[in-house]
């Protein structure tokens, strides 16, 4: 049982891990101990109508604490870092006002990097610049053209980052490799962070990861992507790319059968769960690391 010690009045509890390890559990452990509140720091649970197949916190759960930032954004909506951080910051300093603990918890790295250790100072690029952008038919070759550094950068076939490092150097007429070296934006610097990651042993990761989609699927994740797919949204938006739901859409549009649709996303799911083990150990300091959340 992890105890926190000294909680002063501008400090933040950040619990990361990989998907299936236990974040949420370990959350509302905290929350119920020491006076919390949970502020979701996972980049597909802000999309509403896909609670199950996004494993948010269930309602339940939501009852027994205050939960912010789940379920906020239509699918239909493309959520970034940058409008997570600007509500983030904005309930964390509300749960502060209350008296309360701020709990972040999340498997998405970029937003709790961005949280604890700054933004780069980019401003983001207008809508004109991102249609102007979005009608080219060859960005790279583009950015190769104007910006011959942030092209040396990038893939040519990694289309978003391409994009992005595009629409910065129209918007700005600087090359994104520059904004880089600029000095870091902290949106929270009073904050004091005590950073809990969860590390599980890979075995009983993968364990977790196909235990976990088995139960998304008993408890209705394919009706969600039913109702996911009568949206007919662009395959390109944040919504549409969660673990399962292509998997799940191509056996609703007869590519596939169910059976191997479930076994896609069971091994895309354990596949993503090592990229983001990998992050969270390597790149994110921490005062506790565990294996495990769970009874043996």
């Amino acid at each position: 049982m992890i105890e926190l010690g000294d909680i002063s009045k501008n400090t933040v509890v950040v619990i990361a891990g990989p998907t299936a390890s236990g974040k949420s559990g370990l959350a509302l452990d905290l929350a119920l101990r020491y006076n919390g509140e949970i502020v979701n720091a996972d980049s597909m649970q802000v999309y509403a109508g896909t609670p199950i197949i996004s494993a948010a916190p269930s309602e339940a759960e939501k009852k027994l604490v205050p939960h912010h930032l789940y379920e906020i954004y239509p699918p239909q909506k493309n959520g970034t870092v940058v409008d997570w951080l600007k509500l983030a910051v904005e309930r964390i300093r509300e749960i502060w006002q209350r008296g309360n603990l701020p709990i972040v918890v999340g498997g998405t790295g970029m937003y709790i990097d961005n949280l604890i250790n700054g933004t780069t100072p980019i401003p983001e690029p207008t809508p004109e610049v991102r249609k102007q952008i979005s009608e080219m038919k060859n960005v790279y070759a583009w950015l190769l053209e104007n910006d011959k550094e942030a092209a040396a950068m990038l893939n040519a076939n990694d289309t978003t980052r391409v994009k992005r490092a595009a629409e910065i150097f129209l918007q700005t007429g600087q090359s994104i490799a520059d904004w880089y070296q600029k000095p870091m934006v902290k949106h929270l610097s009073e904050a004091s962070f005590k950073v809990i990651k969860i590390i599980p042993p890979t075995k009983e990761l993968d364990e977790r990861c196909y235990l976990r989609f088995d139960k998304m699927m008993d408890t209705g994740a394919l009706d969600e992507v039913i109702k996911l797919d009568a949206l007919h949204l662009p395959a390109n938006l944040p919504a549409m790319k969660m673990l399962g739901v292509p998997e799940l859409l191509a056996y609703l549009h007869e590519e596939i059968s169910l059976e191997q649709a479930v076994s896609l996303a069971k091994l895309h799911t354990r596949q993503y769960a090592k990229r983001q083990r990998t992050w969270f150990r390597n790149k994110l300091e921490a005062e506790w690391e565990i294996s495990s959340c769970f009874e043996k």
